[in-house]
């Protein structure tokens, strides 16, 4: 394959990925209107429930915001009983971010009911090409962690 080639196939893959990203934070929000939850405190609870119980700061690594951002966010969040501090039992000085059954059930449901609107967009899809994307979107993904890993080793 030819570089010409080679980069406009790599510019259409990125411009679909990025279209594809797009509709799906949108249809996001949408479902997100039926909650009492913003789209920030949605993707600090995704963190939460995947890595377990962070501090303000890692919290704000994964979130990329500023600390006092993630504070405020945090508040907010406490405020709405979806999440508590809890203090460390190793480390009484510190505080970490646990997320409340409220909280856990939101983010199922809205998760839920994203792969449901994606079932729905992929139903006339041959089930055999729906397997062919997962796996090369699984590829893609573990390509990426490793770039990524190689770029902060």
């Amino acid at each position: 394959m030819s570089n010409q080639l080679q980069a406009s196939i790599i510019a259409d893959v990125e411009k679909e990925l990025r279209y594809i990203s797009g509709i799906i934070k949108q249809r996001g929000r949408v479902i997100l209107n039926h909650y009492p939850i913003t789209a920030p405190q949605f993707v600090a609870l995704q963190w939460l429930l995947e890595k377990g119980d962070m501090t303000i700061g890692e919290l704000s690594d994964y979130i990329h915001l500023a600390c006092s951002t993630t504070t405020d966010l945090v508040d907010r969040m406490e405020k709405n009983k979806l999440v508590e501090r809890v203090r460390d039992l190793k480390d009484r000085r510190v505080v970490r971010i646990h997320v409340l059954q409220k909280g856990e059930q939101i983010i199922h449901e809205v998760i839920e009911k994203r792969q449901d609107y994606l079932k729905e967009v992929l139903k006339d899809i041959p089930t055999d090409d729906v397997e062919t994307l997962n796996n090369l979107l699984h590829v893609l993904h573990e390509k990426m962690r490793d770039a990524d890993q190689e770029q902060f080793d």
